[in-house]
């Protein structure tokens, strides 16, 4: 029955997200189908209760017969990394600017959160990008069951992670520096900078003290086009993911309440200090 549970597991994976886009992955990887069809055969004679001894329908001997070796023999981290190419694909992320480094470490992230139960809000997936100049859009709000483009927009990192770039990461409290990794969305509040979406850091040593630092995704005038044009970058923050003013309401509306948030950079300590990335 373990084997069992495994081989279903990896079949989540292959089929995930399964709404309006599974006909398209069918269509673009015939293993998906093969694998699909001889899983679905096997329903009826798991529901009649045929003799299980005599199909040996439990045995590992029969469940690796069952799946293609292409899927058997693949690890979990193999699947998820496959998943996420075909996400990623699909959603064109390349063409909006967003690495596929970037998306693969969010997604991997996303999927153990989401197997650990902490992720209430499904699907939806937000990446700060801050491999990249402030002066780009850097901020890409992605759902991942409708395989959309939700909000590509500017956001800004804390002043003292640098100037165009941000280079710089800190978890202590008045660094005023960003911290990399994932996060929980929680609920809002009106506060000094308006509408406001609280923060939870879920690694411990790299961004657990987010919410102590009050570090919230809020809206600011120096998140726009015009600064940008005009200073060469954009405002900075005391380490909050500040976004434009005009798409606040919307951006945390839509992620509020249980969805990650990821905020990337191709940092070397952080990818090998990261729990979520080496679990």
């Amino acid at each position: 029955m373990h084997s069992l549970k495994q081989i279903l597991r990896s079949l989540s994976l292959i089929l995930y997200p399964v709404k309006n886009q599974l006909m398209h992955l069918f269509r673009t990887n015939p293993v998906y189908m093969a694998v699909a069809a001889l899983l679905f055969l096997q329903i009826p004679i798991l529901i009649a209760g045929t003799d299980v001894a005599a199909h040996k329908v439990n045995t590992p001997e029969y469940l690796a017969a069952l799946v293609p070796a292409v899927a058997t023999e693949k690890s979990m981290d193999e699947l998820i990394l496959e998943e996420a190419d075909s996400i990623y694909q699909a959603l064109e992320l390349t063409t909006a600017g967003l690495s596929e480094e970037a998306f693969e470490q969010a997604y991997k992230g996303y999927y153990k959160l989401r197997e650990d139960g902490l992720v209430a809000k499904e699907g939806l997936l937000t990446i700060a990008d801050f491999s990249k100049p402030s002066t780009t859009r850097r901020l890409f709000v992605v759902d991942m069951q409708t395989l959309k483009m939700l909000y590509h927009t500017y956001v800004a990192h804390g002043r003292n992670s640098g100037l165009q770039y941000a280079n710089a990461f800190s978890n202590k409290p008045q660094s005023n520096k960003s911290s990399l990794g994932f996060y929980l969305t929680l609920d809002t509040y009106m506060g000094g900078n308006g509408y406001s979406l609280k923060l939870r850091g879920l690694e411990k040593g790299i961004n657990d003290k987010a919410y102590d630092r009050a570090i919230v995704m809020h809206g600011s005038d120096y998140v726009s086009d015009a600064f940008a044009r005009n200073n060469g970058y954009l405002g900075r923050s005391l380490g909050c993911p500040a976004v434009p003013n005009q798409l606040t309401k919307p951006i945390i509306n839509t992620i509020k309440n249980g969805s990650v948030l990821f905020i990337y950079h191709p940092d070397r300590n952080y990818k090998e200090q990261s729990a979520l990335l080496n679990s």
